[in-house]
C-alpha cells in the first residue's frame, strides 16, 4: 500500500503547447504551477522558424509568467519549426541561443498548424547533419501523411519509413519520438541504442479507442497521433512505470476552444495541463507503480536533455476532487481532459 501523499523531484513537460495571446494567459499558470520546465512547442500561426522569432515568443511567455508571479518558478524552453528551407546555420545560431532546446519535426499536415511542415525528409539532410555534429535534439511527431494509410497506422508507417532512416543515416543524432501511441513504437525504443527516446502522454496511458467512440464520440478524446487499441495502451502502462529512463513525461496538452472542438473540424489536441501531473499519478497507480513515477516524470527527460534535475519537490496527496467543465480560453472557453470526472489525487505544495 502507498501512503496517502506522494513527494517527487519537481517534474518537466518535454511536449507543451502553450498557444499565444489571450488563450496563453488563460492556461500557462496550470503547468507553470505544476512543472519546473517544459519544452514549448513551435506550431503557431505563423509557426516559429527562426531564432529571431523563438525570441520574440520565449518573450512572451517570460511576460505571462510575471504577470502570474510565477517567473522564477518555471523556465520554458523553447523549440525551432523545422521546414524543408531551414538552414544549417540557423541550427547553429538556435544551439548558441541557450535557451532552444529542440527541433520540431512535422511532416507537412500531421496535425495542427502543420502545413508548413517537412514535405521531404532526404532534402533536410545538411540540417540534420549539423544537428548531429552541435547535439541539438530532434523531436519526431511520429506519422506519416501518406495517403491512403490508415490513420490508425500512421505511426507504424513513420517508424519504419523516417525513423528507420534516420537512424540509419544519423547514428549519433538524439531523437525524440513524441507521444508514442503503439506497442510497436515501445518495442522500437527499448531495443535502440541510447540515442532514441520518447514521450508518452497521460491520455494515451488512461484512454484507448473505445473511450473516445464506444458510447458516442467524444471530441475532448480526439487527438493525434489517435488513441489505440487497449492493448496499445497496455504497452504503453508498462513501457511508463517500468523504471526505462528512455520513456519520459510529455503531456502534448493541447488546448482548443470548445467551439472548435464541437463541431464537424473537430480539431486534435486534448488539454490536460490543469491536471497534468495529477493524471499521471492516476495512470501510474492502476499498475501499483507509483514508486516509478519520479523517475518518469523528474528524472529522465533532464538526463536525455543534459540538464540539471530540479532541486525543488511536489507533493500530491490523495484528496477527490472534480475536473471542471470547462475554463476561460480567450473569447471562448475550453473543456478538458476528463471534464466532471473525479481524480483521487490532487496537487497540494510545491516546495
Amino acid at each position: 500500500m502507498f501512503s496517502n501523499t506522494i513527494t517527487i523531484t519537481r517534474p518537466d513537460d518535454w511536449h507543451l503547447h502553450l498557444r499565444d495571446g489571450e488563450p496563453m494567459s488563460d492556461v500557462i499558470t496550470f503547468s507553470a504551477e505544476r512543472f519546473g520546465r517544459a519544452l514549448v512547442m513551435p506550431n503557431l500561426t505563423p509557426p516559429v522558424v527562426t531564432v529571431e522569432m523563438a525570441t520574440a515568443y520565449r518573450n512572451r511567455i517570460l511576460t505571462e509568467l510575471h504577470i502570474a508571479r510565477l517567473e522564477k518558478k518555471f523556465h520554458p524552453l523553447m523549440t525551432l519549426y523545422l521546414t524543408d528551407n531551414t538552414s544549417p546555420e540557423e541550427i547553429v545560431e538556435a544551439k548558441k541561443s541557450g535557451f532552444i532546446h529542440a527541433v520540431k519535426y512535422y511532416p507537412a499536415g500531421a496535425t495542427t498548424n502543420s502545413t508548413a511542415g517537412v514535405t521531404d525528409i532526404c532534402a533536410i539532410f545538411p540540417v540534420l547533419k549539423k544537428m548531429e555534429e552541435i547535439g541539438m535534439i530532434l523531436c519526431l511527431h511520429g506519422e506519416v501523411t501518406t495517403p491512403g494509410v490508415d490513420v490508425y497506422e500512421r505511426e507504424m508507417y513513420f517508424i519504419g519509413s523516417v525513423l528507420f532512416q534516420l537512424l540509419d543515416a544519423f547514428p549519433n543524432l538524439r531523437i525524440v519520438l513524441e507521444h508514442i501511441t503503439t506497442a510497436h513504437a515501445v518495442r522500437v525504443v527499448q531495443k535502440h541504442g541510447i540515442n532514441l527516446a520518447a514521450t508518452i502522454t497521460a491520455h494515451h496511458l488512461l484512454a484507448n479507442r473505445n473511450d473516445m467512440l464506444a458510447n458516442g464520440i467524444k471530441p475532448h478524446f480526439y487527438c493525434k497521433p489517435i488513441l489505440k487499441t487497449q492493448e496499445d495502451q497496455w504497452a504503453l502502462l508498462q513501457a511508463a512505470t517500468s523504471g526505462n529512463p528512455k520513456f519520459f513525461l510529455g503531456t502534448d496538452s493541447a488546448p482548443h476552444s470548445q467551439r472548435l472542438k464541437e463541431n464537424d473540424c473537430g480539431c486534435a489536441g486534448c488539454f490536460t495541463a490543469p491536471a497534468g501531473i495529477e493524471l499521471y499519478a492516476e495512470a501510474f497507480e492502476t499498475m501499483n507503480a507509483l514508486d516509478t513515477l519520479e523517475g518518469f516524470a523528474s528524472h529522465f527527460g533532464a538526463d536525455f536533455y543534459g540538464l540539471p534535475r530540479n532541486q525543488d519537490t511536489i507533493t500530491l496527496v490523495r484528496k477527490p476532487w472534480t475536473i471542471p467543465d470547462h475554463y476561460p480560453f480567450g473569447q471562448d472557453v475550453v473543456v478538458p481532459f476528463g471534464a466532471n470526472e473525479i481524480m483521487h489525487w490532487k496537487l497540494q505544495s510545491v516546495k
